[in-house]
């Protein structure tokens, strides 16, 4: 086998307790590479159309990919993916940490489950072994606790995934957990893993990973580290930038500049948020214990909490937030109080909570009760005021324990508008089913790099972590197929991915090569939709996101965003038809998809 992969893949069927080994054949590595590639293909090959994604025949895997748990910046990524209970889509969401790392030295490249046990169950792989065992004492347990337990019982040299009580009580928001917050986040997964009673996957092992050319490697990473070192045009490295602030270091900029939106997409953040101090990047700072780093990353962009003081005593130890939270629970929601917002992270975090779909939750909610859609009544007398950061703390909550009305909007902003009614679809601000992440599309509003597109147009929608078109195959299909986090950067990327992918593996991949990768994965991610009957374009999009009607203030005044065009084009460089979105028959065939090809062109 390559360099960069471990060579079996482990299957379990949780209804029966069995489970078995299969080898990762080279060939799927190659066409595939890991990660949702290697998940797209199993699955699609093996799941067939129009299964319930809470029920047992929905497959959920969890795989890294060939640079998972090497020495690079980044290089600790795995993917969890299913079929989404919150869309009905193609469903993946990737975190760091440790737990892609260690199962990757316990001896696998991806686990997949399927079934739904009798009972709570967890399962443990151990250099090589693997062995279900009963999770009665885990379950509802949080996130940390689940962590802290498991770790005590299996050592430092083990990692867990895991869910919380959002997980387990089937919120559709719910998060798959690792690391004490680092969150595969999206698409409701750790519903999936509740569904089947699946608290935890724990890795323990200390197999090292191949590498063909540990030299070149080694070169490489030390000369990437070079360059983060280097002082760039804002007056700061990208390493004491990304080490210092994380991605909060653009809270405070994009709350003005129209990047992040404000009320929950109806506001215009210099009329609407003024006092924006709350997000500063140095104010979140002031909270910050001490640095944290995924597995033998040198960037270490994230960073752990003092306990917090005052009306928000959350312990030490809980993670800063990150731009999207700070986005979602402060920008969104007109909410510039710090330590509410890492409290609100911290509540989110432990009960396994997408912290991006929570906070998106809490500013539809609290837009009903401001046009009076929903009273006190309806909140146990929580006054949801924008702004009013102890009712979004109160809420959140209450959401995260599925109590009262967070029965109702645990399942998403699409779901808890046809609850309600009385008009309440209108401020529910989804695509297909799944909350808009917090980049503003009309702040970049035209091109093929245009994030509306890959909000709309991808098959896992409304994400902040993908661009869709041809032209970002690699930065947002390559990149996590193959492990890495896209905080990386990867400077002078096509000569430096090129190196270190063939020195990792001893191939001899081209860009060309990790191109047709990229979008050979895309083609077949966007099949297993079509086959479960979705055309992504008729998902309708809110007017809000796209500028209809236009901002009268502020600097996306008058700016509406030209889907159509977009689309248009988007879709005509994929070569996939601009009505039914279906790839052409050529395209299929040329990326070796020639079983999709049968499937859509029978």
């Amino acid at each position: 086998m390559a360099g960069g992969y471990m060579g079996k893949m482990l299957f379990v069927d949780l209804s029966t307790g069995e489970m078995h080994e299969e080898p990762l054949e080279e060939k799927m590595a190659r066409e595939y590479i890991g990660g949702y590639g290697i998940g797209a293909r199993i699955v699609y090959s093996r799941q067939k159309a129009g299964v319930d994604a809470l029920g047992p025949e929905n497959i959920l895997g969890f795989v890294g990919g060939p640079m998972t748990g090497l020495t690079l910046p980044g290089a600790a990524r795995y993917t969890v993916f299913a079929k989404s209970p919150l869309t009905g889509c193609w469903g993946d969401a990737n975190s760091g940490g440790y737990f892609g790392p260690y199962m990757k030295r316990a001896g696998f490249d991806g686990v997949f489950f399927t079934g739904i046990s009798s009972k709570p169950v967890y399962l443990l792989i151990d250099n090589g072994k693997a062995e279900l065992k009963d999770a009665a004492h885990l379950w509802g347990k949080d996130t940390y606790e689940t962590e802290d337990m498991l770790a005590a019982e299996y050592g430092r040299d083990s990692a867990a995934a895991v869910i919380g009580p959002a997980g387990e009580l089937l919120s559709l928001v719910a998060s798959v957990m690792t690391d004490r917050g680092s969150a595969a986040g999206r698409c409701g997964l750790g519903a999936v893993m509740g569904s089947k009673k699946l608290k935890a996957v724990v890795a323990r092992g200390n197999t090292e990973i191949p590498v063909a050319d540990k030299a070149t490697l080694d070169n490489i990473r030390n000369e990437m580290l070079k360059l983060y070192r280097i002082v760039g045009p804002i007056g700061i490295s990208p390493w004491e930038k990304h080490h210092k602030y994380g991605t909060s270091f653009t809270n405070f900029a994009s709350a003005y500049s129209g990047d992040s939106p404000v009320k929950n997409w109806g506001g215009v953040g210099v009329v609407d948020f003024p006092d924006r101090q709350g997000l500063h990047h140095d104010v979140f700072a002031t909270r910050v214990d001490k640095g944290h780093a995924c597995y033998r990353c040198a960037l270490a962009c994230k960073a752990v909490l003092k306990a917090g003081e005052g009306e928000y005593k959350y312990a030490a130890g809980c993670r800063r937030p990150e731009y999207e939270t700070a986005a979602s629970f402060g920008t969104n929601i007109l909410n510039g109080h710090t330590d509410s917002i890492n409290m609100v992270n911290d509540i989110c975090n432990r009960a396994g909570l997408d912290t991006i779909s929570g906070g998106a939750i809490i500013a539809f909610a609290t837009e009903l009760y401001e046009n009076g859609i929903i009273t006190k009544a309806d909140t146990d007398g929580i006054e949801l005021k924008w702004g009013n950061h102890q009712a979004i703390v109160a809420m959140t909550e209450k959401m995260a324990k599925r109590e009262g009305l967070g029965n109702i909007l645990a399942d998403g902003v699409k779901r808890a508008a046809e609850k309600i009614g009385k008009g309440a679809e209108q401020y529910a601000i989804h695509i297909g089913g799944q909350e808009v992440a917090f980049h503003d599309p009309k702040l970049l509003s035209t091109g093929p790099r245009s994030f509306t597109a890959a909000r709309y147009i991808d098959d896992t929608p409304g994400r902040h972590s993908s661009l869709f078109g041809p032209l970002s195959f690699i930065d947002h299909h390559f990149l996590n197929m193959v492990g890495l986090c896209v905080m990386g950067r990867w400077p002078e990327k096509e000569s430096r991915m090129v190196g270190v992918f063939n020195a990792v593996t001893g191939w001899n991949f081209t860009w060309e090569d990790m191109q047709k990768a990229g979008e050979r994965t895309a083609n077949l991610r966007h099949a297993f939709n079509l086959r479960e009957g979705i055309n992504i374009l008729k998902f309708p999009i809110p007017p809000r996101v796209l500028g209809k009607p236009p901002q009268t203030a502020g600097p996306l005044a008058g700016v509406t965003v030209d889907w159509d065009a977009q689309v248009y084009w988007s879709l005509g460089a994929l070569d996939w038809d601009r009505h039914t979105s279906k790839p052409s028959k050529a395209k299929l065939l040329s990326l070796g998809l020639d079983d999709v090809a049968k499937d859509l062109y029978p």
